[in-house]
């Protein structure tokens, strides 16, 4: 579903978590990360889109993760001509993407690339907050620096009930141990 200007609707993911580092996902096969992205089918909303996307890349259900914010507009970057399936040149520019901001509550074991038939990563890492703006593929940078510079102030929502609540600080608070 392309759109008048050329632009496919589409959903960025960034999860953070409890340290408020964030979800990179290699792709599969090559040497490139990216966060969670992909296209919203005809009749569904950004959010469920956002959610569809969650389950088919990184494994993860809602019960896994807390919305804490989201981009109020588009944001559009445009595709190299040379990155575009021969088939979209023409009427297709980019993607169109509002982007969600997820706390993870669920534990790290809860992410299984191989959620789906087709896996979109081969390997994932936890990351500084900034630092994937500067890492991701040049065509996609500014994108990111919106959306993350937008979705920062979201970032203490939830941080310490989810710290409280990981299983790691459970089993210290049980055992008197304190977090320095």
């Amino acid at each position: 579903m392309i759109d008048k200007d050329g632009y496919r609707p589409n959903v960025g993911i960034i999860i953070c978590n409890a340290r408020n580092e964030v979800f990179w996902g290699k792709r599969i096969r090559q040497n490139s990360w990216q966060f969670p992205q992909g296209g919203i089918k005809h009749g569904e909303s950004p959010e469920q889109a956002m959610y569809r996307e969650l389950m088919e890349e990184v494994g993860l259900a809602q019960e896994h993760v807390r919305i804490l914010g989201r981009t109020r507009n588009w944001m559009r970057y445009d595709v190299p001509r040379d990155w575009m399936k021969r088939e979209w040149r023409g009427h297709y520019r980019g993607q169109k993407q509002i982007w969600f901001l997820l706390r993870l509550v669920g534990r790290d074991c809860d992410v299984k690339l191989r959620a789906s038939e087709h896996p979109e990563f081969d390997a994932w890492r936890w990351h500084e907050y900034w630092a994937p703006a500067a890492d991701v593929v040049e065509f996609k940078r500014e994108v990111y620096r919106t959306a993350l510079s937008e979705l920062e102030r979201y970032l203490s929502i939830g941080a310490e009930h989810v710290r409280a609540c990981h299983p790691y600080m459970l089993a210290m608070r049980t055992h008197g141990v304190s977090r320095t």
